[in-house]
């Protein structure tokens, strides 16, 4: 247990003392919140970017009330001139695009022969919006055509906001299972780049022993299966240190810019024309529905949710970087590891993808069960299960299922482990790998 120890400890200094390690711990999160910037400027910039589109409409069914000027699009009325001049001032005029309306008896048939040239591909969330204002017109207009009447169909609109409550009457919030998948989709993907990040470091790290041959030293003192599992927990502890001091400085930086460059969402609510009756009935609604939401989260399980995330957190990290050890204690480059790590990826992205296509839709379907208990994927699929509701037999038996794979995998790992840092100039294959464990 001593030696155990040591190596754990001689792992994790050599990790936290390197200048990489070192820069990239307060450097990374400065780019991120770089990138979210520069993501949301460019964003930003390109959704308030004003552009003028030309239109021709021969079929006088439009007017101005039908092409009003917004903040990012400009219209222009070139009706009375042919379409052929309309084309020649626009790309004069190096205006965005022409929107040409031909003439057409009928409704449905003029739908289909409306167009809109530009030089370059157009923005489609554009073109929707200008397929929708036009839609709308041709729809009231072949209403009309048919004697319905406008206003009564109007009025007889009906929106429908359905409460959500529990069998015992208490009323629950239709945000909270935002909050829910929010928290599933965050761990999930906060696990498999863990995984990948740093169990790709401790497979890196065995290579470089391995061909440096200070491995041969070591082993002289310390047998290969504490090796690799001091390698393996000495890696994950300067990960988490690195992982929770990302999350500090994260949210100081995200706390800074909320202060400097946040936006006052209030101002935006009384921006809005509303009378001051709704403007009452809308604060107070919103109101409701955050204290709702609030007494919502905290009957969450808040200590489930946090107890579970440490324990698969830590358990599929275990379990993979015993496997990552494993190739890079197979191999002497880290070129020859690409055919050993499709069998390692793909359980992770069958787990984000179950989580995504199961698990969010349906829970406590049978695919998200039987995903939730395989060891490979139980980390992801249950962390994404948790929030929702699991009961505790179904979590005992995927807490038990992980904890013995882990130990049969290290078992199997360090078989191979033995064996393979000291084997040299020869690239392993799977039928190799398997004649290793039987040593």
């Amino acid at each position: 247990m001593d030696k155990l120890l040591l190596i754990i400890k001689r792992e994790f200094i050599a990790k936290v003392r390197n200048k990489t390690f070192i820069i990239m711990t307060f450097l990374s999160p400065l780019l991120m919140i770089g990138m979210i910037a520069l993501v949301a400027f460019l964003t930003k910039s390109s959704l308030e970017q004003k552009r003028t589109i030309t239109y021709v409409d021969a079929s006088q069914l439009f007017s101005s009330e039908d092409f009003k000027e917004d903040k990012t699009i400009k219209f222009v009325n070139l009706s009375d001139v042919d379409l052929e001049t309309a084309k020649s001032i626009t790309e004069e005029s190096n205006h965005y695009g022409l929107l040409h309306i031909p003439y057409d008896n009928d409704v449905d048939e003029l739908s289909k022969k409306i167009q809109f040239f530009s030089e370059d591909s157009p923005n489609m969330i554009m073109i929707a919006d200008i397929e929708n204002v036009i839609s709308l017109k041709l729809q009231t207009i072949k209403r009309q055509h048919l004697g319905i009447d406008i206003e009564k169909l109007n009025s007889s609109k009906v929106n429908v906001d359905m409460q959500l409550s529990n069998f015992s009457g208490e009323r629950t919030s239709k945000l909270i299972n935002g909050l829910k998948i929010a928290f599933g989709i965050g761990t999930g993907y906060l696990l498999m780049m863990f995984i990948v990040i740093y169990g790709a470091m401790v497979m890196r790290s065995v290579i470089e022993e391995k061909t440096s041959r200070i491995i041969e030293i070591i082993i002289s003192s310390v047998k290969p299966f504490y090796l690799m599992l001091g390698k393996v927990i000495g890696t994950a502890s300067a990960g988490l240190l690195q992982f929770f001091i990302w999350s500090i400085v994260l949210s100081v930086l995200m706390l800074i810019a909320s202060v400097f460059f946040g936006v006052d969402m209030s101002s935006n609510i009384s921006n809005i024309e509303m009378s001051s009756e709704q403007m009452d009935v809308v604060k107070n609604s919103m109101q409701g529905e955050m204290q709702l939401l609030i007494s919502e989260f905290w009957k969450l399980p808040l200590f489930t949710m946090f107890f579970m995330f440490l324990f698969y957190f830590l358990g599929g990290y275990l379990l993979y970087s015993s496997i990552y050890a494993a190739i890079g204690a197979a191999v002497d480059n880290e070129t020859d590891t690409q055919q050993f790590m499709l069998p390692v990826i793909l359980p992770l992205m069958l787990g984000v993808y179950v989580g995504f296509s199961s698990v969010i839709g349906d829970p406590h379907g049978v695919v998200a069960t039987v995903f939730s208990m395989i060891p490979f994927t139980s980390p992801i699929v249950m962390l994404m299960r948790i929030p929702f509701g699991v009961p505790w037999w179904q979590i005992a038996i995927s807490m038990t299922l992980l904890i013995v794979t882990f130990v049969g995998v290290i078992w199997f790992a360090a078989k191979i482990y033995r064996v393979g840092i000291l084997m040299y100039g020869k690239k392993p294959s799977y039928k190799e790998l398997y004649k290793w464990l039987k040593y």
